[in-house]
């Protein structure tokens, strides 16, 4: 084959890779929330901890539509130690449970499971302490679940549904995958993906970095 057809080839080639190749968009990204220590309080446990009611006080909105940080902290106790100044976030729930990671979990004492908000059932037991009393809870205490809130559109977008696990490309100082990253969607959410403190140091992640859902990984909706 002459010299002139190889080089007719390979520009035909690398033509058609550019008309195919789709250019990585603002709507492709995910933003991302490092989300630190905090506490969700039924309205019986409030007034437990805080005095009768008691109501919580807003710092500050979240991301997500409705949900604020309070100004109120608690103290989360286990047998080998405490965390202390642990935020509450409002509003409050049917249930309450307390979400931490791995690091705050061994510092004191105690091994939660890895679980996404709500499933509580079977969880890490755990106390709380108030200016006004304690709680002592036989379950509620977790590592929360990495996960992706988005709305039915943004689903649709990307191409996953509700309880889908994905792998995410998060790009920063030190780039790095998480795998296991549960698809939350409902008509309140914003889209936003949640990842805790130690999945933040290990990548030097912080809020507001891309993430990006590796293509050929939306399906699968078996834990490891």
């Amino acid at each position: 084959m002459e010299r002139q057809q190889i080089e007719q080839i390979v520009a035909d080639v690398l033509t058609e890779l550019k008309e195919t190749t789709v250019p990585v968009s603002q709507h492709s990204m995910i933003p991302v929330s490092v989300s630190a220590r905090h506490v969700h309080l039924s309205p019986q446990h409030i007034e437990a901890l805080f005095g009768k009611e008691y109501e919580l006080t807003k710092q500050m909105d979240l991301s997500q539509p409705g949900q604020f940080a309070s100004n109120e902290t608690i103290i989360i106790a286990g047998p080998k130690g405490s965390l202390q100044h642990v935020r509450v976030y409002g509003p409050s729930r049917r249930s309450t449970q307390a979400e931490i990671s791995r690091t705050d979990a061994i510092k004191i004492g105690i091994r939660p499971p890895i679980r996404q908000s709500g499933d509580i059932a079977g969880s890490a037991p755990f106390t709380l302490i108030g200016p006004a009393g304690s709680v002592s809870l036989t379950e509620g205490l977790q590592i929360a679940q990495a996960h992706i809130h988005m709305s039915p559109r943004d689903a649709q977008n990307f191409g996953v549904t509700n309880g889908d696990f994905v792998s995410v490309e998060i790009r920063g100082e030190r780039p790095l995958t998480i795998h296991q990253v549960l698809i939350r969607v409902s008509d309140r959410f914003r889209l936003e993906m949640h990842i805790d403190t130690d999945e933040a140091n290990a990548g030097f992640i912080r809020s507001g970095a891309p993430g990006r859902i590796v293509p050929g990984q939306a399906v699968d909706r078996l834990r490891w």
